[in-house]
């Protein structure tokens, strides 16, 4: 069974109950909305990929959001703390998720032991961070030796092409792969992969029908204010972690520049 099969989101959105829902600010995703499903699920697949690597591990979810994903870390047999700065999000993932255990903090000043835990995951949040170089102090000071960082985060090439500031108001600093692996490995990590985030074949046949990109024809009408179409609030509902690859460049001739979001495996050098 692929983690895809097992993971309970894996279908179309699930609705929630207005005391379920995190509110919807811009600045992070969240479940059970369907005009949000395909940034949902596209995070999700990110999560899916690593389920196997976690599993058995103390894990610590640096940015944590809605808590979703330290969720399922979780269910798949890691010893999940997330730290998250928001005090809303922190209460919503307590009161949701008590599989995990939360705390709120800053993170480039986590409120861990040093050498505590195996691997950190950050998910879609170092591009929200003023101090990167500090972050990545702060995982490797609270990494085991040989523990695990792994960071999902935009590729700055396609989400915000041509540009030197991110379209993303919420975002202050954008990466390029070669960007991201400088900065783990000044900030005392080896690279052991850097994997990216693509569309796979559903979703390519979706891009073909809106025009050559179905993102650009969900940006277009809420930047416009327009109601969306049927069809559009239909398919983007549709979209299913599944749809989404997750690939190594070397192993399938794809460009790692052409991926959608980076993901990054990088191991803690010993002191």
């Amino acid at each position: 069974m692929t983690d895809v099969d097992r993971a309970p989101s894996s279908g179309a959105y699930q609705a929630l109950s207005a005391d379920e829902q995190l509110a919807l600010t811009g600045e992070r995703t969240v479940p059970g909305i369907p005009a949000e499903n395909y940034w949902f699920r596209r995070h999700e697949i990110a999560y899916q990929h690593i389920l196997d690597r976690c599993a058995g591990r103390q894990l610590l979810e640096a940015g944590s959001g809605e808590g979703y994903g330290a969720a399922m870390l979780a269910d798949a047999g890691a010893q999940v703390t997330c730290v998250d700065y928001d005090e809303s999000a922190v209460a919503h993932t307590r009161r949701r998720y008590p599989q995990v255990t939360i705390q709120q903090g800053n993170l480039v000043d986590l409120p861990l032991a040093d050498a505590s835990v195996d691997t950190v995951v950050n998910f879609q949040v170092i591009e929200h961070l003023w101090d990167q170089p500090g972050f990545i102090a702060e995982c490797a000071r609270v990494l085991r030796p040989g523990g695990e960082l792994l960071i999902a985060t935009p590729n700055r090439v396609t989400f915000s092409p041509g540009r030197d500031t991110p379209l993303n108001p919420f975002h202050t600093r954008e990466l390029n792969a070669d960007e991201l692996r400088e900065l783990l490995v000044d900030g005392g990590f080896d690279v052991t992969a850097m994997l990216g985030v693509y569309h796979g074949e559903p979703l390519a046949a979706l891009d073909r029908k809106w025009g050559g990109s179905l993102i650009d024809a969900q940006i277009e009408r809420a930047l416009a204010g327009e109601d969306w179409p049927t069809d559009l609030v239909d398919d983007v509902a549709g979209v299913r972690a599944a749809d989404f690859a997750v690939l190594d460049p070397a192993d399938a001739g794809v460009g790692i520049d052409d991926s959608l979001d980076l993901l990054a495996i990088a191991v803690r050098r010993p002191s």
